[in-house]
Protein backbone atom coordinates (compact mmCIF):
# COMPACT_ATOMS: atom_id res chain seq x y z
CA UNK A 1 0.00 0.00 0.00
CA UNK A 2 1.31 3.45 -0.88
CA UNK A 3 2.48 5.59 2.01
CA UNK A 4 0.28 8.52 2.98
CA UNK A 5 3.02 10.25 4.97
CA UNK A 6 3.54 13.00 2.44
CA UNK A 7 6.13 15.70 3.22
CA UNK A 8 4.99 19.13 4.20
CA UNK A 9 5.01 21.54 1.21
CA UNK A 10 6.37 24.36 3.38
CA UNK A 11 9.93 23.95 2.07
CA UNK A 12 11.70 22.70 -1.06
CA UNK A 13 12.36 24.16 -4.52
CA UNK A 14 9.96 25.27 -7.24
CA UNK A 15 9.88 23.45 -10.54
CA UNK A 16 11.32 26.59 -12.14
CA UNK A 17 14.18 26.50 -9.65
CA UNK A 18 14.86 22.82 -10.40
CA UNK A 19 14.82 23.53 -14.14
CA UNK A 20 17.42 26.29 -13.72
CA UNK A 21 19.69 24.08 -11.62
CA UNK A 22 19.60 21.45 -14.33
CA UNK A 23 20.82 23.96 -16.88
CA UNK A 24 17.44 24.99 -18.23
CA UNK A 25 14.74 22.35 -18.78
CA UNK A 26 11.36 23.02 -20.36
CA UNK A 27 8.37 23.00 -18.00
CA UNK A 28 4.77 22.17 -18.85
CA UNK A 29 2.27 23.35 -16.25
CA UNK A 30 2.69 25.20 -12.98
CA UNK A 31 6.35 26.20 -12.74
CA UNK A 32 5.77 27.59 -9.23
CA UNK A 33 4.80 24.21 -7.78
CA UNK A 34 7.07 23.65 -4.79
CA UNK A 35 8.78 20.25 -4.69
CA UNK A 36 10.09 19.00 -1.36
CA UNK A 37 11.24 15.51 -2.31
CA UNK A 38 11.24 12.65 -4.80
CA UNK A 39 9.24 9.43 -4.76
CA UNK A 40 7.98 6.49 -6.80
CA UNK A 41 4.91 6.77 -8.98
CA UNK A 42 3.00 4.55 -6.54
CA UNK A 43 3.99 6.19 -3.22
CA UNK A 44 4.45 9.85 -4.13
CA UNK A 45 2.43 12.75 -2.80
CA UNK A 46 1.36 16.16 -4.14
CA UNK A 47 4.62 17.92 -3.23
CA UNK A 48 6.91 15.22 -4.63
CA UNK A 49 8.49 14.58 -8.02
CA UNK A 50 8.73 11.24 -9.84
CA UNK A 51 10.12 10.21 -13.21
CA UNK A 52 9.07 8.12 -16.17
CA UNK A 53 11.31 6.65 -18.87
CA UNK A 54 8.68 6.27 -21.57
CA UNK A 55 5.01 5.97 -22.45
CA UNK A 56 4.44 2.44 -21.03
CA UNK A 57 5.55 3.60 -17.59
CA UNK A 58 3.55 6.80 -17.90
CA UNK A 59 0.35 4.74 -17.90
CA UNK A 60 0.82 4.27 -14.15
CA UNK A 61 0.37 8.02 -13.67
CA UNK A 62 -3.40 7.62 -13.95
CA UNK A 63 -3.58 6.53 -10.30
CA UNK A 64 -0.50 8.37 -9.00
CA UNK A 65 -0.77 11.25 -6.53
CA UNK A 66 2.58 12.75 -7.49
CA UNK A 67 2.59 16.52 -7.83
CA UNK A 68 4.90 16.53 -10.87
CA UNK A 69 7.08 14.26 -12.98
CA UNK A 70 10.20 14.47 -15.06
CA UNK A 71 9.79 12.78 -18.44
CA UNK A 72 11.15 12.73 -22.01
CA UNK A 73 9.67 14.94 -24.70
CA UNK A 74 6.55 13.51 -26.29
CA UNK A 75 5.52 11.28 -23.37
CA UNK A 76 1.97 12.09 -22.29
CA UNK A 77 1.77 12.67 -18.53
CA UNK A 78 -1.78 13.92 -18.06
CA UNK A 79 -2.63 17.23 -16.45
CA UNK A 80 0.14 17.34 -13.82
CA UNK A 81 3.19 19.57 -14.33
CA UNK A 82 6.07 18.01 -16.27
CA UNK A 83 9.77 18.78 -16.34
CA UNK A 84 10.96 17.70 -19.78
CA UNK A 85 14.35 16.00 -20.06
CA UNK A 86 16.33 14.07 -22.65
CA UNK A 87 17.67 11.94 -19.81
CA UNK A 88 15.05 11.81 -17.04
CA UNK A 89 16.87 9.19 -14.96
CA UNK A 90 20.05 11.27 -14.77
CA UNK A 91 18.21 14.52 -14.06
CA UNK A 92 16.06 12.75 -11.46
CA UNK A 93 19.24 11.56 -9.73
CA UNK A 94 20.57 15.12 -9.62
CA UNK A 95 17.31 16.42 -8.21
CA UNK A 96 17.32 13.61 -5.63
CA UNK A 97 20.77 14.67 -4.45
CA UNK A 98 19.64 18.29 -4.24
CA UNK A 99 16.44 17.64 -2.28
CA UNK A 100 17.73 14.80 -0.10
CA UNK A 101 21.29 15.69 0.93
CA UNK A 102 22.97 13.11 3.14
CA UNK A 103 23.14 14.25 6.76
CA UNK A 104 26.70 14.86 7.83
CA UNK A 105 27.81 13.79 11.32
CA UNK A 106 29.48 16.40 13.52
CA UNK A 107 33.18 16.99 13.11
CA UNK A 108 35.62 15.64 15.63
CA UNK A 109 36.45 12.27 17.15
CA UNK A 110 33.79 10.33 19.02
CA UNK A 111 34.82 9.55 22.61
CA UNK A 112 34.49 5.83 21.91
CA UNK A 113 36.85 5.93 18.91
CA UNK A 114 40.60 5.27 18.95
CA UNK A 115 43.05 7.54 17.13
CA UNK A 116 46.80 6.92 17.38
CA UNK A 117 48.82 9.78 18.85
CA UNK A 118 50.82 10.38 15.67
CA UNK A 119 47.86 10.14 13.27
CA UNK A 120 47.12 13.38 11.42
CA UNK A 121 43.45 14.30 11.03
CA UNK A 122 42.22 17.54 9.53
CA UNK A 123 40.12 19.58 11.95
CA UNK A 124 37.03 19.03 9.77
CA UNK A 125 37.20 15.21 9.83
CA UNK A 126 34.41 13.22 11.50
CA UNK A 127 35.31 9.95 13.26
CA UNK A 128 32.37 7.91 14.55
CA UNK A 129 32.03 5.52 17.48
CA UNK A 130 34.18 2.38 17.59
CA UNK A 131 36.38 3.60 14.75
CA UNK A 132 40.13 2.98 14.84
CA UNK A 133 42.82 5.12 13.17
CA UNK A 134 46.31 3.66 13.26
CA UNK A 135 49.78 5.07 13.70
CA UNK A 136 50.99 7.45 11.01
CA UNK A 137 47.62 7.59 9.24
CA UNK A 138 46.58 10.84 7.59
CA UNK A 139 42.99 11.86 6.81
CA UNK A 140 42.13 14.94 4.75
CA UNK A 141 39.51 17.68 5.06
CA UNK A 142 35.83 16.86 5.50
CA UNK A 143 36.30 13.09 5.29
CA UNK A 144 33.90 10.96 7.36
CA UNK A 145 34.45 7.64 9.10
CA UNK A 146 31.15 6.08 10.14
CA UNK A 147 30.81 3.71 13.09
CA UNK A 148 33.24 0.82 13.22
CA UNK A 149 35.42 1.88 10.30
CA UNK A 150 39.08 0.89 10.68
CA UNK A 151 41.99 2.77 9.16
CA UNK A 152 45.25 0.93 9.76
CA UNK A 153 48.80 2.24 10.13
CA UNK A 154 50.32 4.47 7.45
CA UNK A 155 47.09 4.89 5.48
CA UNK A 156 46.59 8.17 3.58
CA UNK A 157 43.03 9.34 2.85
CA UNK A 158 42.28 12.50 0.89
CA UNK A 159 39.54 15.11 1.15
CA UNK A 160 35.77 14.54 1.17
CA UNK A 161 36.00 10.77 1.47
CA UNK A 162 33.22 8.68 2.98
CA UNK A 163 33.92 5.41 4.79
CA UNK A 164 30.71 3.65 5.74
CA UNK A 165 30.06 1.29 8.64
CA UNK A 166 32.57 -1.51 9.10
CA UNK A 167 35.00 -0.55 6.33
CA UNK A 168 38.54 -1.89 6.74
CA UNK A 169 41.44 -0.04 5.11
CA UNK A 170 44.66 -2.00 5.62
CA UNK A 171 48.13 -0.59 6.19
CA UNK A 172 49.85 1.42 3.50
CA UNK A 173 46.75 2.07 1.39
CA UNK A 174 46.62 5.37 -0.50
CA UNK A 175 43.19 6.89 -1.15
CA UNK A 176 42.52 10.03 -3.18
CA UNK A 177 39.73 12.61 -2.88
CA UNK A 178 35.96 12.01 -2.90
CA UNK A 179 36.31 8.24 -2.56
CA UNK A 180 33.29 6.31 -1.21
CA UNK A 181 33.74 2.97 0.53
CA UNK A 182 30.47 1.17 1.17
CA UNK A 183 29.82 -0.96 4.30
CA UNK A 184 32.07 -3.89 4.95
CA UNK A 185 34.47 -3.54 2.04
CA UNK A 186 38.12 -4.43 2.62
CA UNK A 187 40.91 -2.50 0.95
CA UNK A 188 44.46 -3.82 1.09
CA UNK A 189 44.18 -7.33 2.50
CA UNK A 190 46.86 -9.80 1.40
CA UNK A 191 46.77 -11.01 -2.18
CA UNK A 192 46.13 -14.73 -2.68
CA UNK A 193 49.66 -15.95 -3.33
CA UNK A 194 51.23 -19.33 -2.54
CA UNK A 195 54.05 -21.56 -3.78
CA UNK A 196 54.63 -25.26 -3.15
CA UNK A 197 57.43 -26.13 -0.77
CA UNK A 198 59.73 -29.18 -1.11
CA UNK A 199 57.06 -31.40 0.44
CA UNK A 200 54.32 -30.11 -1.86
CA UNK A 201 52.64 -28.03 0.81
CA UNK A 202 51.45 -24.46 0.41
CA UNK A 203 53.97 -21.78 1.30
CA UNK A 204 52.64 -18.22 1.62
CA UNK A 205 54.16 -15.58 -0.66
CA UNK A 206 54.72 -12.30 1.21
CA UNK A 207 52.48 -9.50 -0.07
CA UNK A 208 54.71 -6.45 0.35
CA UNK A 209 52.91 -3.89 -1.79
CA UNK A 210 49.85 -1.71 -1.22
CA UNK A 211 46.63 -0.43 -2.85
CA UNK A 212 46.04 2.94 -4.52
CA UNK A 213 42.50 4.25 -5.03
CA UNK A 214 42.54 7.40 -7.13
CA UNK A 215 40.02 10.26 -6.94
CA UNK A 216 36.26 9.62 -7.25
CA UNK A 217 36.44 5.83 -6.87
CA UNK A 218 33.50 4.03 -5.24
CA UNK A 219 33.79 0.52 -3.82
CA UNK A 220 30.64 -1.47 -3.03
CA UNK A 221 29.61 -3.33 0.09
CA UNK A 222 31.55 -6.50 0.78
CA UNK A 223 34.02 -5.94 -2.06
CA UNK A 224 37.70 -6.77 -1.58
CA UNK A 225 40.77 -5.25 -3.22
CA UNK A 226 44.04 -7.05 -2.49
CA UNK A 227 47.37 -5.39 -1.85
CA UNK A 228 50.12 -6.02 -4.38
CA UNK A 229 52.82 -8.63 -4.02
CA UNK A 230 55.25 -5.83 -4.91
CA UNK A 231 54.39 -2.28 -5.97
CA UNK A 232 50.72 -1.33 -6.12
CA UNK A 233 47.26 -2.57 -7.00
CA UNK A 234 46.05 0.52 -8.86
CA UNK A 235 42.39 1.58 -9.20
CA UNK A 236 42.07 4.53 -11.58
CA UNK A 237 40.13 7.76 -11.25
CA UNK A 238 36.36 7.41 -11.36
CA UNK A 239 36.25 3.60 -11.26
CA UNK A 240 32.96 2.23 -9.88
CA UNK A 241 33.04 -1.18 -8.18
CA UNK A 242 29.80 -2.90 -7.20
CA UNK A 243 29.05 -5.12 -4.20
CA UNK A 244 30.95 -8.40 -3.68
CA UNK A 245 33.58 -7.78 -6.35
CA UNK A 246 37.03 -9.33 -5.84
CA UNK A 247 40.15 -7.67 -7.25
CA UNK A 248 43.43 -9.55 -6.97
CA UNK A 249 46.97 -8.40 -6.27
CA UNK A 250 48.77 -6.12 -8.74
CA UNK A 251 45.64 -5.51 -10.81
CA UNK A 252 45.59 -2.19 -12.69
CA UNK A 253 42.19 -0.72 -13.62
CA UNK A 254 41.93 2.30 -15.92
CA UNK A 255 39.82 5.40 -15.44
CA UNK A 256 36.02 5.19 -15.37
CA UNK A 257 35.88 1.39 -15.59
CA UNK A 258 32.83 -0.33 -14.07
CA UNK A 259 32.76 -3.73 -12.35
CA UNK A 260 29.30 -5.13 -11.54
CA UNK A 261 28.36 -7.42 -8.65
CA UNK A 262 30.25 -10.68 -8.05
CA UNK A 263 32.73 -10.12 -10.84
CA UNK A 264 36.38 -10.91 -10.24
CA UNK A 265 39.76 -9.91 -11.59
CA UNK A 266 42.73 -12.21 -11.05
CA UNK A 267 46.19 -11.08 -10.06
CA UNK A 268 48.23 -9.03 -12.50
CA UNK A 269 45.39 -8.35 -14.94
CA UNK A 270 45.00 -4.93 -16.55
CA UNK A 271 41.67 -3.35 -17.45
CA UNK A 272 41.70 -0.37 -19.79
CA UNK A 273 39.84 2.86 -19.30
CA UNK A 274 36.03 2.53 -19.43
CA UNK A 275 36.16 -1.28 -19.38
CA UNK A 276 32.82 -2.72 -18.26
CA UNK A 277 32.41 -6.07 -16.53
CA UNK A 278 28.83 -7.27 -16.15
CA UNK A 279 27.69 -9.38 -13.17
CA UNK A 280 29.60 -12.56 -12.29
CA UNK A 281 32.15 -12.08 -15.04
CA UNK A 282 35.83 -12.79 -14.59
CA UNK A 283 39.21 -11.81 -15.99
CA UNK A 284 42.12 -14.24 -15.80
CA UNK A 285 45.53 -13.51 -14.35
CA UNK A 286 47.90 -11.36 -16.44
CA UNK A 287 45.16 -10.79 -19.05
CA UNK A 288 44.90 -7.29 -20.53
CA UNK A 289 41.58 -5.75 -21.60
CA UNK A 290 41.76 -2.88 -24.06
CA UNK A 291 40.05 0.44 -23.41
CA UNK A 292 36.27 0.23 -23.55
CA UNK A 293 36.10 -3.57 -23.49
CA UNK A 294 32.64 -4.88 -22.54
CA UNK A 295 32.33 -8.31 -20.90
CA UNK A 296 28.82 -9.77 -20.76
CA UNK A 297 27.32 -11.33 -17.63
CA UNK A 298 29.15 -14.50 -16.53
CA UNK A 299 31.75 -13.98 -19.23
CA UNK A 300 35.23 -15.36 -18.62
CA UNK A 301 38.13 -13.60 -20.35
CA UNK A 302 41.36 -15.62 -20.56
CA UNK A 303 43.00 -13.84 -23.51
CA UNK A 304 43.82 -10.19 -24.19
CA UNK A 305 41.15 -8.08 -25.91
CA UNK A 306 41.51 -5.20 -28.34
CA UNK A 307 40.10 -1.76 -27.47
CA UNK A 308 36.34 -1.60 -27.91
CA UNK A 309 35.82 -5.38 -27.83
CA UNK A 310 32.46 -6.82 -26.78
CA UNK A 311 32.73 -10.39 -25.52
CA UNK A 312 30.41 -12.94 -23.91
CA UNK A 313 30.57 -16.45 -22.49
CA UNK A 314 33.40 -18.71 -21.35
CA UNK A 315 35.85 -18.78 -22.86
CA UNK A 316 34.84 -15.32 -23.99
CA UNK A 317 33.86 -14.95 -27.65
CA UNK A 318 33.11 -11.85 -29.72
CA UNK A 319 29.50 -10.84 -29.15
CA UNK A 320 28.12 -11.94 -32.55
CA UNK A 321 29.95 -15.28 -32.46
CA UNK A 322 28.61 -15.93 -28.97
CA UNK A 323 25.02 -15.17 -30.01
CA UNK A 324 25.37 -17.52 -33.00
CA UNK A 325 26.78 -20.26 -30.78
CA UNK A 326 23.87 -19.86 -28.34
CA UNK A 327 21.42 -20.19 -31.21
CA UNK A 328 23.11 -23.46 -32.22
CA UNK A 329 23.24 -24.69 -28.62
CA UNK A 330 19.47 -24.27 -28.29
CA UNK A 331 19.06 -26.64 -31.27
CA UNK A 332 21.62 -29.28 -30.21
CA UNK A 333 19.03 -31.91 -29.23
CA UNK A 334 17.21 -31.52 -32.56
CA UNK A 335 20.48 -31.60 -34.52
CA UNK A 336 21.58 -34.75 -32.68
CA UNK A 337 18.32 -36.51 -33.58
CA UNK A 338 18.77 -35.52 -37.21
CA UNK A 339 22.37 -36.77 -37.18
CA UNK A 340 21.34 -40.15 -35.77
CA UNK A 341 18.60 -40.53 -38.40
CA UNK A 342 21.15 -39.70 -41.08
CA UNK A 343 23.59 -42.27 -39.67
CA UNK A 344 20.92 -44.97 -39.67
CA UNK A 345 19.90 -44.07 -43.22
CA UNK A 346 23.44 -44.13 -44.58
CA UNK A 347 24.84 -46.89 -42.38
CA UNK A 348 27.55 -44.56 -41.15
CA UNK A 349 28.22 -44.41 -37.42
CA UNK A 350 28.58 -46.73 -34.47
CA UNK A 351 27.74 -50.38 -35.04
CA UNK A 352 25.02 -50.31 -32.40
CA UNK A 353 23.39 -47.32 -34.10
CA UNK A 354 23.79 -45.02 -31.12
Amino acid sequence: MASKNYPSPGRGVTLAGLARRLGGRRIEGDENLRIVGVATLEAGGPSQLGFVRGQPQAAALATSKLGAVIAPEGVACGARPVLRSANPSRDFARISALLHPRPRPPTGVHPRAFVAEDAELDATVSVGPLCSVGAGARIGPRSVLHAGATVADDVVIGADCLLHIGVLVCSGTRIGDRVILQPGCIIGGDGFGYEFDEQGRHEKVPQLGHVVLEDDVEVGAGAAIDRARLGATQIGRGVKIDNLVDIGHNVVIGEDAVLIAQSGVAGGAKLGARAFLMAQSGVGGQVELGDGTFVGARGGVIEDTAPGSRVWGFPALPERAWHRSQAVFARLAELLRRLRRLERHTGIGDEDGK
